[in-house]
């Protein structure tokens, strides 16, 4: 899988890009046709909150486009919560195929 990491605003250091390579190249392992992925990282405005991590993920598959966007106080966890949500859409989608 192609994956692209933009992050908006800020730069994103070796080990977060590495982090967020390996936890999408685990999505392979549930549906392999997965053609490419676009992961967006932002800081959200909002003073007060500590939770302003946005993790955004969306991921192209065979006549679909899955998205998942989490938010919480580091990338790590955010992106582990939008990984496990298009975890779900993955299984979802590929039981469907395979009931057609």
């Amino acid at each position: 899988m192609k994956l692209q990491i933009h992050s908006l605003h800020f730069d994103a250091d070796i080990k977060l890009l590495e982090f967020i390579e390996t936890k999408n190249a685990k999505l392979e392992t549930f549906y392999d046709r997965i053609i490419e992925g676009e992961v967006f990282l932002k800081l959200e405005k909002g003073e007060h909150s500590r939770e302003n991590k946005a993790v955004e993920i969306k991921l192209l598959i065979p006549g679909s486009t899955l998205f998942a966007k989490a938010i919480s106080t580091s990338f790590e966890a955010a992106t582990d919560e939008a990984v496990e949500s298009l975890r779900r859409q993955l299984k979802k989608y590929k039981e469907k195929q395979q009931g057609r």
